[in-house]
Parts: C-alpha cells; sequence; structure tokens
C-alpha cells in the first residue's frame, strides 16, 4: 500500500512540473515574444507606408526628409543639396515630443 501510495506521488509531482513549465511558455509569450512581434509588425507597416515628403530619423539618429523610395531603399534629403541612400530597416518615427520637453 505504501509503494502505491509513492508511486502515485511521484506521478502527481510529474504533473505539476509539466504545468509549471508549460505555464512558464505562456507567460513568456504572453509577456516578451507577443509584444516584439507586434511592435515589429508597426514598424513594417510604418516603413511600408512612407512616401516621399515625410520627416523622419534613422537609427543613426540624422533627421531628413525622404525624396524617393523603392521596395528596399529610400534617398533621403538631410540638408538643401545634400542627399543620402539608406535601407528603409534603418528608418524610425521621428519620437512624439512631450509637453515638459516642450516647456
Amino acid at each position: 500500500m505504501t509503494h502505491t501510495l509513492m508511486l502515485l506521488l511521484d506521478i502527481s509531482t510529474g504533473w505539476k512540473t509539466a504545468i509549471m513549465f508549460v505555464a512558464l511558455i505562456v507567460v513568456f509569450y504572453f509577456f516578451m515574444i507577443r509584444p516584439q512581434s507586434q511592435q515589429a509588425k508597426k514598424e513594417a507597416e510604418y516603413r511600408d507606408s512612407l512616401k516621399t515628403g515625410d520627416r523622419i530619423m534613422t537609427t543613426g539618429g540624422i533627421h531628413a526628409t525622404i525624396v524617393s523610395t523603392d521596395a528596399t531603399q529610400a534617398v533621403l534629403e538631410v540638408a538643401p543639396g545634400t542627399r543620402i541612400k539608406v535601407a528603409k530597416t534603418n528608418i524610425t518615427p521621428i519620437p512624439e515630443r512631450t509637453k515638459s520637453a516642450r516647456r
């Protein structure tokens, strides 16, 4: 009888471990993987919507205006008569200014 009880306790411990492992995977998905993939999707939509005349910032911090775009690259004007060609993946939206920064 004692042997059977010990065997049942070992089985239930295994299930508890499996349930905790699955719960950990679910937590990682909802708090890390899913938000990151949603952010990547928003950034891709932003890059696809770029058009001539938009004000942008590169990942290096250069502020510019888009002169032309194609599928993977954009030509930017950083100063009158100064143009550079960058990959669209290096373009980020200009961060919004907060009310405290305007004061």
